[in-house]
């Protein structure tokens, strides 16, 4: 579909004739914005011909029909009913979204495989990208599907290791900033500013937001294109939270919902400016010059897009919580032992602020609830591995079952 940059202050509009991150007039985010009243309406029979990905909803992304589409095989990621944690909860209907079923392992793969075929088709050469891994990992593999240089610019303090081996195994130049990641972003933001041959694709980028829009999509259609009643995601520099809803939005629109979810968002406690500033009634947030948590993937106190992420969550009549550290890693334990579900620390903030507001009363009981797990598991296991515990012994088999408690 045709479409058209906005600013989300002032309202300006541009042609999307070139990769743009802020309005001239103001220099605010822009957004990708579409006419839908000359639409062509949308044939659900044959999104429903082709396979669960990104690419089924492509009426709805921004892609010239001669476009070039980088794909690793994106989206199309499980609802998992959790019916197991919905009973430990007291909810009735609780299904977990698990995005780090995609190629690299998370979320950002939607938003890569649209924003590298859109950097192609307006002819980059170079991409890049400030990151605490998962944007890295992604941006370096579709980097490297499309023949693009890719350089990375990670914070020096840690970063998971899980995340940091996948951007180099696909190729990526990767500079250490002194600093943390808020200190990265704007070093990079400088860095394509006076180099515009090289494209910035964080998700301030808003063709990324275009791919990290079809989350609701999917999740719409894996209900029968019913949406839920609240959908609950981590937020980190506020992209993923901001997408979703006008992946919801846009659902409404085109006619194919009627009522939209409401929205949770939840950071992690030593990284919460936004939580604070929507707890404090403020329209703006009060960064956090050093944020802290075990959840690195939004161990961010300075988001590029919160006002869009406080403007979606009044918008749904939603709320967002925060989580403890040690809430985080419980909520970690609880999916992968009762659910089987392995996600990283800041993947299991949904459900540690589903926990808590559910303890708050939050929610009905008969509320049809999707909580999104953004990352795999295995992008972090120095987490895990922390606390395990391992028996020692010989392969006697009276041995082995003294040990299990069967003689």
């Amino acid at each position: 579909m045709d479409g058209y940059y906005q600013c989300i202050n002032c309202n300006a509009r541009y042609e999307t004739t070139s990769m743009a991150i802020a309005c001239v007039k103001c220099n605010d985010l822009l957004q990708v914005r579409y006419d839908y009243a000359s639409a062509t309406p949308m044939d659900l029979d044959l999104w429903k011909s082709r396979p669960l990905s990104v690419w089924r909803y492509r009426e709805l992304l921004p892609l010239g029909s001669k476009s070039r589409i980088i794909s690793l095989g994106e989206g199309g990621t499980g609802l998992h009913r959790s019916e197991h944690l919905a009973d430990d909860i007291k909810l009735k209907s609780l299904h977990v979204k698990f995005e780090g079923e995609n190629p690299t392992g998370s979320f950002k793969d939607r938003g890569m495989t649209v924003s590298i075929s859109k950097a192609l088709e307006f002819q980059t050469k170079m991409v890049a990208c400030a990151s605490t891994g998962n944007t890295s990992a992604s941006l370096a593999a579709y980097a490297a599907r499309s023949g693009l240089r890719c350089i990375v610019l990670i914070p020096a303090a840690k970063i998971a290791q899980g995340k940091l081996a996948q951007a180099i195994a696909h190729g990526a130049t990767i500079l250490e900033i002194d600093g943390n990641f808020d200190d990265s972003l704007r070093a990079v933001v400088k860095l394509t500013e006076r180099n515009p041959s090289i494209a910035l694709l964080n998700s301030v980028n808003p063709f990324r937001i275009e791919g990290q829009k079809t989350l609701a999509f999917e999740v719409c259609d894996q209900l029968g294109f019913k949406p839920p009643d609240v959908l609950i995601v981590p937020v980190g520099n506020a992209g993923n939270i901001s997408s979703i809803w006008k992946g919801f939005e846009e659902l409404r629109e085109v006619g194919i919902i009627d009522k939209l979810p409401r929205l949770v968002g939840i950071q992690a406690e030593g990284a919460a400016p936004l939580a604070e500033a929507y707890k404090s009634k403020r329209d703006l947030i009060q960064p956090v010059k050093n944020p802290e948590t075990v959840a690195t993937a939004i161990r961010i106190g300075s988001p590029a897009s919160w006002k869009k992420a406080l403007r979606a969550v009044a918008e749904s009549r939603g709320t967002i919580e925060t989580a403890s550290d040690k809430e985080i890693l419980q909520a970690q334990r609880d999916l992968a032992r009762r659910e089987g579900i392995f996600v990283e620390p800041a993947g299991a903030s949904s459900i540690a602020g589903l926990r808590k507001l559910q303890n708050n009363g939050y929610f009905d009981h008969d509320e049809r609830i999707v909580c999104v797990a953004t990352g795999h598991g295995l992008k972090d296991p120095e987490i895990v591995m922390v606390d395990a515990k391992t028996t020692r012994t010989t392969s006697n088999i009276e041995n082995i079952e003294r040990i299990l408690g069967l003689r």
